[in-house]
């Protein structure tokens, strides 16, 4: 898994402390946002979770939304992180010889460390919900849930494709049939209520055999 979130920790109890509660704020503020939308949650409600007062928060923050832009950031990093370890697999089975990855392979570390992680998954839950009333909100939804998964699993299909691992056929055209199903299993047991581990596995069970009868009709790996 990406281990963007883990923060190198610094010598100094002070320091440490502080750096505690500002990922406290975080981990409260992301929790209560994507549950609530960012709009209902105020900074009170944030202290009253994390039990502290409010001028710990504005020692950290000076307002709301630069805890929202933080979250953001890291998602940023985290996403833009795994999309690029992928677009790093593709191109080793695009290379001389390669056999980097397959479409069932992506999908696991696409599953596991994106749609299934807390920290994502959270954030993509606030995404989905501030979409309707922000531009931001709605292009940034649309990049990490459709843009970047659809251009990504293109670039897959075309190598496979390339390689003769499964017949030829238009790239974009096998990305949109494959995601479709999976944005829809992710939409049901993932997007909504509390990320359960019975959730998770109900996604999975889905997603795996959509996969598998995927690429049986494709006649290929």
């Amino acid at each position: 898994m990406l281990d963007i979130m883990h923060l190198t920790v610094v010598r100094g109890g002070g320091r440490m402390a502080a750096d505690s509660t500002k990922e406290r704020i975080l981990d409260i503020s992301l929790q209560l946002f994507s549950q609530y939308g960012f709009s209902a949650v105020s900074i009170r409600d944030i202290c009253g979770q994390v039990h502290i007062k409010e001028s710990s928060v504005y020692y950290h923050f000076t307002n709301k939304r630069a805890i929202l832009e933080e979250l953001g950031n890291r998602f940023e990093m985290i996403a833009g992180g795994l999309m690029q370890r992928l677009d790093d697999a593709v191109a080793q089975l695009q290379g001389e010889g390669g056999s980097g990855i397959s479409g069932g392979a992506a999908a696991e570390v696409f599953f596991h460390d994106y749609l299934m992680d807390d920290f994502c998954n959270r954030y993509i839950r606030l995404l989905h919900m501030e979409r309707s009333g922000s531009e931001a909100m709605r292009q940034a939804y649309d990049k990490w849930i459709f843009e970047e998964p659809l251009r990504f699993q293109e670039r897959i299909f075309n190598a496979l494709i390339e390689k003769k691992c499964i017949p030829a056929a238009d790239g974009e055209y096998l990305a949109l049939k494959y995601y479709a199903p999976i944005y829809l299993f992710f939409q049901r047991y993932l997007l909504g209520g509390e990320l359960t581990e019975a959730k998770k596995k109900l996604f999975l069970e889905k997603a795996e055999e959509h996969i598998t009868e995927f690429f049986k009709e494709m006649g290929g790996v």
